[in-house]
């Protein structure tokens, strides 16, 4: 997959700091938007299925124009004969030339908005030590969300690398149900960690609402209790197995900063990744989602580092190394070997194995069939309930 080119970031005028939200604000020269709308369009040319779109959308329309007009003017004739036939026509050129110019000044407008809507983000991102991809299809990140759907892109992408890779962007996946289709809308947050972890999901209770919470597809013995008020805020699953471990990498204050800066977002651990998801966009130009954000980040990079030590014992324990040297006995120096500074052990000893085992890299989901077998229990239910009920009324109430 190629990635596209991070956008040429426009002068801000400001200082290069932590947090810098006059980008969003501040009023903007409407010839340096256009020039950052070319450069744009020029690192990233338009992709083929939005021209084919365009190209279907101008036929629909060239089809239903003409079954208009001749609607048009059969009631003018059928009103007024010949003068009612002049009238419909002057009508009906009327009302098209109208509808052609609102749509034309729609899309200028709709193009106008989101033209700065993108300098602007360009500008935030140059002034905050990140740079901006205006679009990325179908994203190579491992996260829940990522592997959902078609027509799966990111847009408004903002990146930074330093002090590690974190990411922030919307993001977008289509599902079908035969003849209907939806789009899912998701802003995100993609944050790089040192090792890879055991899947961990933390559904947050403050943004569920009827039928949306995150861990609705993963099965409830993986559920895992925490002290403390953690439960009032998230619901956590892990892997079967790796309690302990999850308790290792949740201490007490790991948990405090979940918590207090990210209790609102639902959480993600795979791989050397954490991600911060919200059913909504999170990159905008609101200078308070953009705070609240850095805010989040912030707090929970400062306890990152401590999750860098975690290392997965099955993993040692499968490679089975026969010959493991007695740690605290010396090892007897070979004949004529140089002296060292210290004891090395017998034996050739390799780092312990950064990784995790396969029953904890992903979190097992509940089986569709038994979802399956549900719904059609319930339909055979209400189903044959009239027919129950009217054989017993015939043969015991009659």
């Amino acid at each position: 997959m190629t990635v596209p080119t991070p956008a040429p970031v426009p002068s801000a005028g400001a200082p290069v700091g932590y947090f810098d939200a006059r980008a969003l604000l501040d009023p903007v020269n409407p010839a340096e938007v256009d020039a950052f709308a070319r450069a744009q369009r020029a690192a990233n040319p338009t992709p083929a299925g939005r021209i084919v779109a365009w190209v279907v959308a101008g036929f629909a329309l060239l089809c239903v124009v003409p079954v208009l007009a001749i609607m048009i003017l059969g009631l003018g004739y059928a009103i007024g004969r010949e003068t009612g036939v002049a009238v419909a026509a002057l009508l009906g050129l009327m009302l098209l030339a109208g509808l052609v110019i609102g749509i034309v000044m729609l899309v200028r407008r709709s193009i106008r908005l989101r033209n700065l809507t993108r300098f602007r983000l360009a500008r935030f991102a140059g002034a905050n030590a990140m740079s901006y991809i205006e679009r990325i299809d179908d994203p190579p990140l491992p996260g829940m969300i990522f592997s959902s759907g078609s027509s799966r892109m990111s847009t408004d992408v903002l990146r930074g690398v330093e002090p590690r890779f974190v990411e922030f962007g919307n993001y977008q996946y289509t599902t079908s149900n035969g003849k209907q289709s939806t789009t899912h809308r998701w802003g995100y947050v993609a944050v790089k960690l040192d090792v890879p972890l055991p899947n961990i999901v933390l559904d947050a209770l403050g943004n569920n609402t009827l039928g949306s919470t995150l861990a609705a597809a993963f099965r409830s013995d993986q559920r895992l209790s925490l002290e403390g008020d953690f439960d009032r805020y998230f619901s956590l699953y892990c892997p079967t197995g790796y309690e302990v471990d999850a308790l290792y990498l949740f201490t007490p204050d790991v948990m405090a900063r979940f918590i207090d800066h990210a209790a609102q977002l639902d959480v993600e651990i795979v791989d050397d990744w954490l991600f911060l998801y919200a059913r909504r966009n999170l990159s905008t130009l609101d200078p308070a989602t953009w705070a609240w954000l850095f805010g989040a980040v912030g707090a929970l990079l400062t306890k990152l580092d401590q999750w860098a030590r975690w290392r997965d014992d099955r993993l040692r324990l499968a490679a089975q190394h026969p010959s493991l040297p007695t740690y605290g006995a010396p090892a007897p120096a070979p004949a004529g070997a140089p002296a060292l500074p210290f004891a090395a052990p017998a034996g050739m000893l390799t780092p312990p194995p950064i990784g995790v085992a396969p029953p904890g890299q992903r979190l097992r989901r509940r089986s569709p069939w038994l979802i399956v077998g549900i719904i059609l229990g319930i339909t055979f239910v209400v189903t044959a309930a009239p027919f129950a009920l009217g054989i017993f009324s015939v043969l015991f109430l009659r």
